[in-house]
């Protein structure tokens, strides 16, 4: 049995200001740039993706490689 858990880590390589949609875009498959119009639109749309960004800021820790 294999021990490659899938971790949630900002990107240290796909990264436009501190990584955060980098990482969410390898965790769940998707391309960082389509997370990064989500965070747009959702900050746009009341301002709620500015919040959720900066709580996975702090909370997320750096990618470790």
């Amino acid at each position: 049995m294999s021990d490659d858990k899938k971790r949630l880590y900002r990107s240290s390589h796909d990264r436009m200001i501190s990584g955060v949609c980098g990482g969410l875009g390898e965790f769940f498959g998707f391309d960082a740039t389509l997370v990064r119009l989500l965070f747009v639109a959702l900050t746009l749309m009341g301002g709620h993706g500015l919040l959720v960004y900066l709580i996975l800021l702090i909370v997320m820790r750096e990618d470790p490689i």
